[in-house]
């Protein structure tokens, strides 16, 4: 028992001793090692949870889509995307409007020149049709041409100065068709206002100052010498050509309810253009008019020439107005986009 006792006495105190300290320090150890790792598992888990989150909102905001007030996109399939906007409806809904505007403007075209070219050539054709039951249709066209040129000296032997006014209104509606088709508008999408006017113009003014003219030429050159055709022709293209070119530029602007100082400025800057121009063309063609044809028959021959100058003037006129137009409608719309961000700031 003492040997066991003694035994017990040496053993633990050794075991106790010795050891305890190491088993109080590995307590401490791992108690700061486990605080350590779940200090850092804890700011592990956080950063995972904020990366979580803030990922978790991008995608959000990725998927999500944008709706703006003017325009609300909706998937249409996998790839394509409908645009179901007020404003996009509005475009459409203008653009049909043009559209069937354009239709019908053109329909209304078609029917004026199928009319008329109806009415003329019908006319034409059936100027023998009292006395024509019999005849072959080779008889028909072959003295129509006679007779119908018998009925115009007839007419310029009744009332000359109307004659001739229908003559010229008919040339130069023509000419401005013509020059609107050249400037590229399609075939019967003529501007009706504009061919009207310069229509009126020819039947009104041109017509019977013409006429008027061609006497007073005759009478301010009675002569017969080899000079006398030249000098008309050298009289019409300076004197007569300014006076003319003036007054149809002068009226145009004038039924296009201009302002005068834009008439003004339109004739200052074409004036001497137009009067050049006219020296390519005009001079070949009165040696004819001068030389050749008589003083009654004289206007008919200009107007056949003049469906090439009405071209050429009805094309410098609207080049103008609408080059003055397009710069005036240019300045406005600043004018008009500053005005709207004002409202809509407000």
């Amino acid at each position: 028992m003492s040997a066991l006792c003694s035994f017990h006495t040496r053993v633990l105190p050794r075991t106790s001793f010795r050891n305890f300290p190491n088993s109080c320090a590995k307590p401490a150890l791992s108690s700061q090692f486990l605080g350590r790792s779940c200090s850092s598992n804890k700011s592990l888990s956080r950063s995972r949870k904020g990366h979580l989150i803030i990922s978790s909102v991008i995608e959000d905001r990725e998927l999500v889509p944008v709706k703006d007030k003017a325009t609300s996109l909706t998937p249409k399939g996998s790839d394509e995307l409908e645009d179901l906007s007020p404003s996009s409806s509005s475009e459409v809904k203008i653009e049909s409007e043009i559209d069937s505007d354009k239709l019908t403007s053109r329909t209304i075209n078609a029917i004026i020149v199928l009319g008329f070219g109806t009415f003329a050539v019908s006319k034409l054709l059936t100027i023998d049709h009292d006395y024509w039951h019999g005849w072959t249709f080779y008889e028909i066209l072959r003295y129509a041409p006679e007779h119908n040129w018998i009925a115009y000296e007839q007419a310029l032997k009744a009332n000359p100065v109307l004659a001739k006014m229908a003559i010229s209104g008919i040339v130069y509606s023509i000419g401005d068709w013509i020059a609107q088709c050249y400037e590229g508008k399609p075939l019967f999408e003529f501007d009706r206002t504009r061919l009207f006017r310069s229509g009126l113009v020819g039947f009104t003014l041109h017509g019977s100052l013409s006429h008027y003219y061609y006497q007073l030429c005759e009478a301010l050159f009675p002569f017969e010498q080899w000079w006398v055709v030249p000098a008309k022709v050298a009289f019409d293209q300076t004197v007569w050509s300014a006076i003319w070119n003036s007054i149809y530029f002068v009226v145009l602007g004038l039924l296009r309810f201009e302002s005068l100082t834009n008439i003004y400025g339109e004739l200052k800057s074409t004036f001497w253009p137009m009067l050049t121009a006219g020296w390519k063309l005009w001079p070949f063609a009165h040696l004819i008019t001068y030389g050749v044809i008589p003083l009654e028959q004289r206007l008919l021959w200009v107007d056949c020439v003049e469906l090439i100058w009405v071209t050429i003037l009805a094309t410098y006129s609207n080049e103008k107005s609408e080059a003055r137009i397009t710069e005036a409608e240019a300045a406005s719309e600043p004018k008009s986009s500053s005005s709207s961000r004002r409202h809509s700031k407000e």
